[in-house]
């Protein structure tokens, strides 16, 4: 039989080592994360742009009202699965990042994994709630470095897990500064996670799980991670149409149709690459077209279209996706969105991972 790890994550034990990736715009909201915490696993809420389908947003009010979206959807979640382990994932790189986790803690996140920028400042602004695990998203030795110094010397803590992105496969940015790097065995997990696992045991001398991400789909690619040093992995693809997915249908019916050679990376407006489907939006960005929809929120501290427009809106563009709007939205999904030919729930993704 082969052998599962349990993952402990602060305080929190899910029944099973998985997290559902955390998917902006409402793709990963409360009904997703509800099922997943409910069948088991860690279910997470992506807590930027949810406000862009609430009854509080009027067009003029995304901070507040997403806001009061983010604990909202964690109460929604928390109805779901009373006993399961509910987690939000926020972008460090938010003009509102603050707000996020605060409003996140106030609704009872569990756990707050944290990416697309290091969350150095993560354990000051959830000071108040102790019982809430923190998780940076990390692609290298270098950035677990660097937090666990200035989170040891600044807060006398350390983080309750990394969440060790791939960015080979993964979906969405991709955790590093230059495409090149997407492609480079320096990022592949063969070579980061053993060596963050060593640095953490033999160095430090702690247990903090490692959760490996990017291309896991089966069971056997699950495993492999357990053999590199992993005590969980995390999942977002295979869940993007999943029966309970939050997004609409059409959207799902956009990612059902994707072929593998209509998966490209961009330089994101945030900065870094991505990974997305090549919709008719995004081949006109890449031949140079560029084009926006104005911007709605000023959501990102580092943002190439506010500065010069040089670029375009990806907070609207992504709305477009979740809406399904083909010839507009930017669509992001990791190397195995092909691989997605039906939709399945959440509990018989489980089903086919960890068996009874």
């Amino acid at each position: 039989m082969d052998l599962i790890p349990e993952l402990k994550i602060g305080k929190h034990r899910p029944k099973f080592p998985l997290i559902q990736g955390g998917m902006g715009v409402r793709i990963s909201g409360p009904n997703l994360a509800g099922a997943v915490a409910k069948a088991g696993g860690v279910g997470t809420i992506a807590t930027v742009g949810l406000a862009v389908a609430s009854s509080d947003y009027d067009g003029s009010n995304y901070f507040e009202a997403n806001k009061k979206e983010i604990i909202k959807c964690l109460h929604q979640a928390r109805n779901e699965a009373p006993d399961g382990v509910i987690a939000v994932n926020i972008m460090v790189a938010l003009t509102d990042y603050e707000d996020q986790v605060r409003a996140s803690c106030e609704g009872g996140a569990d756990v707050i994994i944290s990416g697309a920028g290091l969350p150095l400042s993560l354990p000051g602004i959830t000071k108040d709630y102790p019982d809430v695990a923190l998780v940076p998203i990390v692609s290298s030795l270098k950035a677990v470095r660097i937090i666990v110094k200035r989170w040891g010397k600044q807060y006398g803590r350390l983080p309750d897990g990394f969440v060790v992105e791939t960015p080979l496969y993964a979906g969405g940015h991709l955790g590093v500064t230059k495409e090149e790097q997407v492609f480079s065995e320096q990022f592949s997990p063969e070579k980061v996670i053993p060596e963050i696992k060593e640095y953490l045991e033999k160095e430090l001398k702690v247990d903090i799980p490692i959760v490996a991400a990017g291309g896991v789909w089966n069971r056997s690619d699950m495993l492999r991670m357990f053999e590199l040093g992993a005590s969980g992995v995390q999942m977002g693809t295979r869940f993007m149409v999943a029966v309970e997915g939050d997004a609409s249908d059409a959207y799902k019916d956009i990612i059902l149709r994707a072929k593998g050679n209509d998966v490209v990376i961009i330089k994101s407006p945030v900065g870094i690459p991505g990974r997305v489907l090549r919709s008719p939006f995004i081949d006109r960005y890449l031949k140079g077209n560029v084009e926006s929809k104005p911007c709605f929120a000023n959501c990102l501290h580092h943002c190439s279209y506010r500065r010069g427009e040089k670029t375009f809106c990806i907070a609207q563009a992504l709305v477009d996706a979740f809406w399904g709007r083909w010839e507009e939205g930017l669509f992001f999904c990791g190397t195995n969105v092909s691989k997605l030919t039906k939709q399945e729930s959440v509990e018989e993704i489980f089903q086919d991972l960890f068996g009874n």
